[in-house]
Order: structure tokens, then C-alpha cells, then sequence
């Protein structure tokens, strides 16, 4: 077996003609002329409309629930509470976690006590949402307020509990080595930096809220649910667990869905309460999520800080690197948090050469909402490493760049093992880092920003490289399944379980499934997103479609293309092992004009059983299934990002963003860039614009985008690509791209934020980086500094 190509078949296609060309997105006709089918445009028959009624408090306990005037009102058919939607519960626990981890409970409808603002205490049904939300406000709910705990840093002190058996409002913990035994190597190095970091909290915001429509029929015992979800098979798998319903009474549909970003990964308590009552009224049930309601209660995520240290010899060289690190879950997180968090720590040491290192990690609740998977959720580690490398490197006097150059991993070193055992391999770190400060010119830009500052203009330079795990081969992400069949036409339909939220998941395995049978790319369809005729699959999360997908549609295909060699052989009297397909025919290698199409073929197979080689089953369809080769496949990539600040207003200007980018062989590169774009843009977000926040008493300041701002194509620079290809260890050597802007994004901005600010002495721990935050930090480094003539400018 070829580790970067897969198994040799004998039976080979032409060469690859699509895979790594920039074929056009097949989904782009449709969804730019407006013509997607998003959850809001599905319709059904007499189709009730859903509204919550949503705690006002942080914190309080529902003392009396009165919904007689709600239920007044014409056109509304039923206001549910927890006592009419909570008992129906089975088992509501998420396939990625499983069902033992000792997860906080999750009840559909709040019971006894609201837990944070937006909190769902009541479901409406009526006639159309605008009446559902009329009667929302008719339903009264008695609070009787308790003390929240709203500050997650001090929340384990506080004397109040989000959940009483949660001890000291703590969800969970993981470590590595005791911090202790490092000790020795912080106190003795030369050079030694400890910080704690903090990140604030905001969220996903994908253009298109949550929504579902669920529809129980009676008679057939059968609901249909239409998702807005990044994985239909999980929402109907844990649909099933809830109600206690077979598998196959369930069918989910997932046609467009705009945008996901972890938010949509898996089902939260909105949509049980939906499920849960669609068993209960007379039609369909559709409910939309306002925009209110998604910055309300759809989840936070980034809500962390760390205590980072790292340790250096007198060259720079790290001798070790440790984080102890919190992070804020809410009061409902989904799914359970604890696991996921460990990667934190795992991948703390980044791509560096780091001999001695440990982590701890904590999860803790606050009355505030529920924590949310959100692209590249471990980020976090690379925003203490690389902000503290360049704090080391001011400290010691030396070039954050040359820092880095004595301590990144160059691919001739691997395979390597980090210091808490994650094995690295089939990465390019030092190269794309490189690569990033040759596209910038680097020295150039630096007697740019020394010009610049004698005119009283602050630039600055940041970088960051990091390795993320893409493609866990474990658990529900393990495995994939493709059904390929080639119709009696000949043309070619291929399905997969789906989940393409934006990511061009249906463009990229129309290029796999056209080279993988040597067909024009005009002629493959595929399917997607419908759990009645789609395989299992685990959805998109993890960075895992590209290279999953690509082994179920390597797989599949094999069987395919043996069986076309074999019937073309016997029709033509050749060997089949001499049998190529190449332009949508199978032909004799070296025999011109001895040949028949896909179509002749198909034909035969469907429509003249009787002249099918021996044994043959009639018909051209298969399905396989493709176990993950490797438990993880790492990819990496260096951003690098130079800005402006003006040091009066606290503006902000980004000059050149530049991404390294080494996901492997691309398959479509234009959807590779496309999706660094979008986490790029995402994480500029996060460093300098976002911030979901919370005002002492848990009251969320920011619910609408006049006070939750994002960037806007006004702030952003036009990105920069480059390329470095190193093939994994999985089909066609492919790896994962689409969390990698979201990760690499905030610390490059910081960075060069902070570089621009260096004359100040300027020192930049917490996020986000808004204007009032930079302003006040280049007066309080002038206040400090004032005593010191001459070390501050003016």
C-alpha cells in the first residue's frame, strides 16, 4: 500500500484530471441565484409556528407558570412546559461523547430554576410565528431571583451553585504531569515567562440562525425532521435516544444550511423541545431562531484564559512549556466540554521542539449560556504559546522571528513526539513559516516600520504557526460511507452522508468520484444531507470531510471500476487487468478504438443481465465504508499579519495578512483558500471586534450587531496564499483546512499589535483588542514609564 495514494488498484482510472484543479463550487448556481432550500423554506401542510418564552434572569426560581391568556388568544394551539415536554425525555446524551461521561444535566424546558438569560421556560404553538410571539409576552412566569454566579474566574470560591452536585462549579478536570515536577526547570533556566492570558467570549454567528422543522405522523409512527445541522445522522441518532423511537422511524433532511461552525454539530435544547412536541400537535412544527435569539442563547464559546509558562536556555532555546487552563462552560454546554478541552493541553507545545512539558485543564460553570463547539475549539493553546513567545522574545532582546527559527520542527526532524505524547508527523512547520516571511520580505518591512516610526507612525509584524488535529479516526468520526451509482444512462450519482455547511463538500466529492472513475466531472451528482437514502457518516467537525469523504469515494469506487473492467472484458475478449477507464469509457491499454462507454456498460449491466460475465450481479452500485487510517491526521500553517495602530484612537489597521497554508494535496484549491479565508476572517473577529458579553448581574450587553461587531469586508486586507504540500498518511494524502484561519488568525493580529505598541512597553494579556483597550494601554505604559526621559514616545 502507497501511504499517500491508498490501495493499488489494478483496475486504474485515468490520472487525476480534477482533484487538485480549480474546478467552480457545483453548488454555486443554486445558491447564488437564491434558489437553496434552507430550513425557513421548507413548508409543509397546516404547519404550526414555535416561539420560547425565555428567562428574563440570570438566576431564579421559578415559583408559577400561568399561560391561560397566551392560550386565549385565537390561533395558538398549545403553550408546553418542562412538565408537559421534560418527562418525555429517554435519553438525551450526544454520540461524540457517548453515553457514560458524567455530563450536567439537560433538561428541554427549564424546571425549578432558569439557569441564564434566554433560558427556555415555555414552548408556544400557534397559527404563524407572529402570534407565537405575541403570546410569548401573554405568558407569565413568577421568578423568585437567587444570587447568579456570573464571573467564571472566581466561581469556583463562590458560595452559589449552577448545579448543587456540581462541587465548587466545576464540570470537570484533566491534567497531565503535576505541575511540581517542573518546577525545578522554571526556577533554574535563564530565561523564564509566565503569564495568564485571557480570551473573551464570543460566538459562532453563522449568516443562518438555528432552525427545525419536525413533523409526526401518526399513522406510520414516522417524524421527519428538517435541519439546519452540520450532521443529520447524529440528529437523528439522537433524536432516536430521545423520544425512544426506532432509528428507521426517523428520517432527517439537511438540504442548504448556512454556515454551522460547530454551532449546528449537534442538537441542543431548542431543538429537543421541538422533537419533543412535534409527538404532541396536530401538524408540522417550524422554528426559526431570530438573530436576537442566536447571540441570546445559542451558545458562547472562547470564554477561557490560561496560566502559561515556558522556559528557555540562554540561547532561546525552550526547555519547557507548561498551562494550567479555565474555561468558562455556561450553565448548559453542548456537547460535554470536558473531553474536547483536553486538547488544549495536547497541543499546547505547538510545532516546536519543546523536551519538558504539562498541562491542566478546568471546566467550570457560570450562569451565562452554554458553552459551544466553534471552529478550531482548542485554539486557545495557540494564543497563550504564541503571544507568549513574543513576550520572551522582547525580554530577552531578541526577534520574535528568530525566536521562533532556533525552536519550530522542520519536516526532515519527524516523526516526532511532543512532550505530552501526541505523535507529529507529515507537517511543515519551519517551511511554511519561511515561506510566510519570504512572501512578506521580512527585513524589508522591518526598515519599513523603523522609517515609520521616526514619523511617528506605529507598524507592526505578527506571526503564528501552529499543527491542528484534523480527521479524528475514533468514535462516530472513524468512519465514512459512499454509495456510488452509475445509472442505465451512464451518468454517475454519488451519496454521502453530507453535512456541507459552505465548506463546497458537494463540489469536492463531485472531483473525487469523477477521477476516481475516470468520468467527466458534467456527468456525477451527488446527494446529500437525507438520512433515508444517504450512509452514515459523522457529519462536518473536525476538519474531517475532505480527507473522509475522499476514503469513502476511493473505496467505493474500486468495487465499481472492477466490475466495469470485468464486463468490458468480456465483452471485448481481453484481460481485464487490461482494461483502462479513462473519459468515460472503458478501454483496451494499448488497443485503439477497442473500447466501450460507461453508458454501454451500464446498459448491459441493467438492461442485458444475461450477457454480464458469470457471477456478476446485474446492475452498477456499491457502497462502501472507509475506517480512518490513522487515529489523527495533523496539518499546520503560519499566519502572518502586519498592521497599523494609531495610538490616539485605538485604531486598528490590518496592512497584509498572509496565510502558509500545508493541508496536503488540495483537492479543489480554490475551496482551500475559501475556507482559510472564512476562519481568517473569524478570528481578525476575535481579536480585535467580538465580544459576547455580560454585565455583573448576567445580563448579555451585547444582543444585536449594533454592540456584537464583526468585520466587515472594510477591515479585512486582501489574504495571501501560500502552499506547502506534505501528504498525510490517508487517501490521496489529504488532510483537513477548514478550522486552520480561525486558529491561526487571533494571536498573528495580536502579535502585531503588540509589535506596534513594543516602543511603549505595551504588554497585551487579555482580548479583544478594541480601540478604548489600546488606548488605555499606551497611557498606562506612559504613566509608568514617565520617570524613564526618552524610553516612551510621545
Amino acid at each position: 500500500m502507497d501511504r499517500t495514494r491508498g490501495p493499488v488498484d489494478p483496475v486504474r482510472a485515468a490520472a487525476a484530471r480534477y482533484a487538485g484543479a480549480r474546478v467552480a463550487r457545483v453548488e454555486d448556481p443554486r445558491l447564488l441565484t437564491g434558489h437553496g432550500t434552507f430550513v425557513d423554506d421548507v413548508v409543509r401542510p397546516g404547519m404550526l409556528h414555535a416561539c420560547f418564552v425565555r428567562s428574563p434572569l440570570a438566576r431564579a426560581r421559578i415559583t408559577g407558570i400561568d399561560v391561560s391568556e397566551a392560550l386565549a388568544v385565537e390561533g395558538v394551539h398549545a403553550v408546553f412546559t418542562a412538565e408537559d415536554l421534560n418527562p418525555g425525555v429517554h435519553e438525551p446524551w450526544y454520540s461524540l461523547a457517548g453515553r457514560d461521561v458524567p455530563d450536567s444535566p439537560r433538561p428541554p424546558l427549564a424546571e425549578d430554576e432558569v439557569r441564564f438569560v434566554g433560558d427556555p421556560v415555555a414552548l408556544v404553538v400557534a397559527a404563524d410565528r407572529y402570534l407565537a410571539e405575541d403570546a410569548a409576552e401573554l405568558v407569565v412566569v413568577d421568578y423568585e431571583p437567587l444570587p447568579p454566579v456570573v464571573d467564571y474566574v472566581t466561581a469556583r470560591e463562590s458560595a452559589e451553585l449552577v448545579f448543587p452536585q456540581f462541587a465548587r462549579n466545576v464540570l470537570g478536570e484533566l491534567g497531565g504531569r503535576p505541575t511540581t515536577e517542573l518546577a525545578p526547570v522554571f526556577d533554574q533556566a535563564p530565561w523564564s515567562v509566565r503569564e495568564t492570558v485571557y480570551q473573551q467570549a464570543y460566538a459562532p454567528v453563522p449568516i443562518e440562525t438555528r432552525g427545525l422543522v419536525a413533523e409526526w405522523s401518526a399513522a406510520g409512527g414516522e417524524l421527519t425532521i428538517w435541519a439546519a445541522t452540520q450532521s443529520p445522522h447524529e440528529v437523528r441518532l439522537f433524536c432516536s435516544r430521545l423520544l425512544g423511537l426506532p432509528e428507521h422511524r426517523i428520517r432527517v433532511v439537511m438540504r442548504d444550511t448556512g454556515g454551522g461552525f460547530g454551532q449546528k454539530a449537534v442538537v441542543q435544547r431548542e431543538d429537543m423541545c421541538v422533537m419533543l412536541a412535534a409527538l404532541k400537535v396536530p401538524a408540522a412544527l417550524k422554528w426559526i431562531e431570530d438573530r436576537r435569539e442566536n447571540l441570546l442563547a445559542a451558545g458562547q464559546s472562547r470564554h477561557e484564559h490560561g496560566d502559561v509558562r515556558m522556559a528557555f536556555d540562554a540561547d532561546g532555546r525552550i526547555l519547557a512549556a507548561s498551562i494550567d487552563y479555565v474555561q468558562d462552560v455556561g450553565a448548559y454546554p453542548v456537547p460535554w466540554p470536558v473531553g474536547p478541552s483536553m486538547a488544549v493541553g495536547m497541543f499546547f507545545p505547538g510545532p516546536y521542539r519543546v523536551p519538558e512539558g504539562t498541562f491542566s485543564i478546568t471546566s467550570v460553570f457560570s450562569n451565562t449560556v452554554g458553552r459551544t463547539a466553534y471552529r478550531g475549539p482548542w485554539q486557545f493553546e495557540s494564543v497563550a504559546r504564541e503571544l507568549m513567545l513574543d513576550v520572551a522574545a522582547r525580554r530577552m532582546g531578541m526577534d520574535p522571528v528568530e525566536l521562533r527559527r532556533r525552536n519550530l520542527l522542520r519536516r526532515d526532524e519527524l516523526p516526532y513526539t511532543n512532550p505530552v505524547g501526541v505523535p507529529y508527523g507529515d507537517i511543515s512547520p519551519l517551511e511554511t513559516f519561511e515561506q510566510a516571511l519570504g512572501m512578506l520580505d521580512y527585513e524589508a518591512f522591518r526598515k519599513e516600520q523603523e522609517r515609520a516610526r521616526g514619523e511617528g507612525r506605529f507598524l507592526g509584524v505578527g506571526t503564528c504557526t501552529y499543527v491542528e488535529p484534523t480527521t479524528a479516526g475514533m468514535g462516530v468520526h472513524g468512519t465514512e460511507g459512499a454509495t456510488i451509482r452509475i445509472e442505465p444512462s451512464g451518468k454517475v450519482n454519488v451519496y454521502v452522508s453530507g453535512g456541507s455547511t459552505g465548506n463546497s463538500l458537494e463540489t469536492t466529492v463531485v472531483q473525487l468520484t469523477a477521477d476516481a472513475l475516470g468520468v467527466d466531472i458534467a456527468d456525477v451528482h451527488t446527494i446529500q444531507g437525507d438520512t433515508a437514502i444517504t450512509p452514515f457518516g459523522g457529519g462536518t467537525g473536525g476538519s474531517r470531510s475532505g480527507s473522509m469523504t475522499a476514503g469513502a469515494v476511493a473505496e467505493t469506487a474500486a468495487v465499481l471500476r472492477e466490475r466495469i473492467a470485468a464486463i468490458a472484458a468480456h465483452r471485448l475478449e481481453a484481460a481485464a487487468e487490461d482494461i483502462e477507464l479513462v473519459d468515460g469509457h472503458a478501454r483496451v491499454r494499448g488497443v485503439p478504438g477497442a473500447g466501450l462507454s460507461l453508458a454501454e456498460i451500464a446498459a448491459i449491466a441493467y438492461l442485458q443481465p444475461e450477457s454480464l460475465p458469470p457471477g456478476m450481479p446485474a446492475g452498477l452500485e456499491a457502497s462502501g465504508r472507509y475506517r480512518a487510517e490513522s487515529m489523527i491526521i495533523l496539518a499546520n500553517a503560519t499566519h502572518l499579519c502586519t498592521c497599523e495602530v494609531d495610538v490616539t484612537t485605538g485604531r486598528v489597521t490590518l496592512l497584509r495578512y498572509i496565510v502558509s497554508e500545508d493541508c496536503g494535496p488540495m483537492i479543489n484549491p480554490s475551496v482551500v483558500e475559501g475556507q482559510i479565508a472564512g476562519g481568517t476572517v473569524q478570528g481578525i473577529g476575535g481579536a480585535l471586534y467580538e465580544h459576547l458579553a455580560y454585565d455583573a448581574d448576567g445580563n448579555p450587553v451585547t444582543g444585536t450587531f449594533m454592540d456584537y461587531l464583526l468585520p466587515t469586508a472594510a477591515e479585512v486586507p486582501i489574504i495571501e496564499y501560500g502552499h506547502v504540500e506534505t501528504p498525510g498518511p490517508g487517501p490521496g494524502g489529504y488532510k483537513g483546512v477548514g478550522e486552520g484561519g480561525a486558529i491561526g488568525a487571533p494571536p498573528a493580529v495580536i502579535n502585531a499589535v503588540a509589535d506596534a505598541l513594543a516602543p511603549f512597553g505595551v504588554h497585551i494579556t487579555r482580548l479583544p483588542l478594541t480601540p478604548e483597550s489600546i488606548v488605555t494601554l499606551v497611557r498606562r505604559a506612559r504613566e509608568s514609564r514617565a520617570a524613564e526621559p526618552g524610553t516612551v514616545p510621545r
